[in-house]
């Protein structure tokens, strides 16, 4: 695999637990609670920069090639995978005396 592929495919592991990581909202905005509506559309925002960056990086090195629904919907799951160990944390790991 390319150095690239791998930094890629880290980068989208650590932006698919960012969500679940922080109460900031973007990480700019501190809220109290944080509910599960802004960590689903923050998933969704960083799942489509980091599409936006791998075709970039795929149009760098050879034409970009089209992709139907099916690669969208794969991808996608992939990303929801990745995001699974921060989403654990985040609901089902709680701290005792809380």
């Amino acid at each position: 695999m390319e150095a690239s592929v791998i930094t890629l495919l880290l980068l989208a592991f650590v932006a698919a637990n960012l969500p679940f990581m922080t109460r900031r909202i973007a990480g700019v905005w501190q809220v109290a609670n944080k509910h599960f509506g802004w960590q689903l559309l923050e998933l969704v925002a960083l799942y489509l920069l980091l599409g936006g960056l791998a075709q970039l990086l795929e149009g760098r090195h050879s034409p970009v090639h089209v992709q139907k629904w099916q690669f969208y919907v794969t991808t996608l799951a992939l990303f929801l995978v990745f995001a699974f160990p921060g989403f654990i944390g985040r609901y089902f790991w709680k701290k005792r005396g809380i």
